[in-house]
């Protein structure tokens, strides 16, 4: 049973690896998602994030469609949000799950983790979007290039990186807690520093989307249950 649960979570991120237009009723609709997969960096693009915890219950082929169709009307509003890049992704469960990425460049000066003044309005919008849709879990993952710490050896550049990648996460964190978005569905602030790049360290552009702080929305187990019952909107 597993090999058979950890076959359909390799087959579910190589689709969605290929085909991100894909609609959320596609989800789930051959059959059900098959829940506590354990895939890890295969999923959401490369992050290394496994959002989402497994729970331990399945998600029938129409209550995955559901679960799509509401993911696809959360991606449509976070589009609206200036500054966003917005993906469609897949959860630990195998559910459609919407990834929001900013700009490390944009949130934040070089190596502080305080928030500009400039990009708040974009993180006000956001926080509308999270807080219009309590039903989601979100989580906040903090990412930095591979740059050094002046006067710092590798090792202690990594370290630097890494508690500077989760101070801001956490700012984000409460930025956006603070504007009307609930720390009960606020599940996990964590810094990956310099290990999760998704581009070319080696140059400018590539280090450049490599500094981000990512916002994953996915279905909370109200709104598994409600999909299951047939009564999700």
């Amino acid at each position: 049973m597993k090999r058979k649960i950890l076959t359909f979570g390799l087959c579910a991120a190589l689709l969605i690896g290929c085909n991100n237009m894909q609609k959320g009723a596609g989800i789930g609709a051959g059959g059900g998602a098959a829940l506590g997969a354990v895939v890890g960096a295969l999923f959401n693009g490369g992050s290394g994030a496994l959002v989402g915890a497994a729970i331990g219950t399945a998600v029938g082929a129409g209550a995955g469609a559901l679960i799509g169709k509401k993911m696809d009307k959360v991606k449509a509003q976070a589009e609206q949000v200036k500054n966003a890049q917005v993906e469609t992704v897949t959860d630990a469960n195998g559910l459609q799950a919407v990834k929001v990425s900013f700009d490390s460049g944009l949130l934040f000066a070089t190596s502080s983790a305080e928030l500009n003044t400039t990009v708040k309005q974009s993180l006000n919008d956001f926080a509308n979007v999270v807080s219009q849709n309590q039903d989601c879990d979100i989580q906040i993952f903090g990412h930095t290039d591979n740059t050094g710490w002046k006067n710092k050896s590798a090792a202690e550049s990594e370290k630097l990186n890494l508690e500077l990648s989760q101070k801001r996460a956490q700012s984000v964190a409460n930025y956006l807690t603070s504007h009307n978005v609930p720390y009960s569905i606020l599940k996990g602030v964590q810094g990956m520093g310099q290990t999760s790049p998704i581009a070319d360290n080696s140059t400018a552009d590539g280090r450049q989307q490599n500094r981000r702080v990512e916002v994953y929305m996915y279905a909370s187990q109200k709104m598994i249950d409600q999909a299951n019952n047939g009564t999700l909107q």
